[in-house]
């Protein structure tokens, strides 16, 4: 690549940092729907994609701060009318990144399963109440991750949009 180049360039970043945000709704660590934001941020200050980029750029600032309101307000809502306490859901996580590490990929779900099946356990004293919590906080698990790669793709969306209109 020579220094003309430098759209071309900016564009596959922005990409691959939209790409990196939606795989980071599966792999801890990633900040999924920031970095799918800093992808568009990129393209819409370096990518020269004229006017439209802050228009793209706004959209998809909107979708990635609605995103993340709602990926925690919507599925916590749901936990608290049930009743799965918080640290319930932190055991879970904890044991779900060791997981992830002692077990890769697969570890993290076994992980987060089993700590909060076990937190609910100690709390309830009964391991047949305990499963019932245990699927309701792995469902608002799953809720929150469907919403933030929903947002996530909307992004991608938005600034595909933007590609093929500037």
């Amino acid at each position: 690549m020579s220094v003309t180049d430098t759209e071309a360039l900016v564009t596959v970043v922005a990409a691959l940092a939209i790409l990196a945000g939606l795989a980071g709704v599966v792999v801890p660590g990633l900040p999924a729907l920031p970095l799918c934001w800093g992808g568009v941020l990129v393209w819409a200050l370096f990518g020269g994609a004229g006017a439209g980029r802050w228009a793209v750029l706004a959209a998809a600032t909107l979708v990635a701060a609605g995103g993340t309101v709602v990926k925690y307000l919507w599925p916590g809502r749901n936990l608290k009318r049930s009743g799965v306490p918080t640290s319930s859901l932190l055991a879970g996580g904890l044991l779900g990144l060791v997981g992830f590490f002692v077990i890769p990929v697969v570890g993290l779900v076994l992980g987060f399963v089993g700590g909060v099946w076990a937190a609910e356990r100690l709390r309830l004293g009964d391991a047949r109440l305990a499963w019932p919590a245990t699927k309701r906080a792995v469902g608002a698990a799953g809720l929150s991750m469907l919403l933030e790669f929903a947002a996530g793709v909307v992004v991608a969306a938005l600034w595909v949009a933007g590609l093929l209109l500037a």
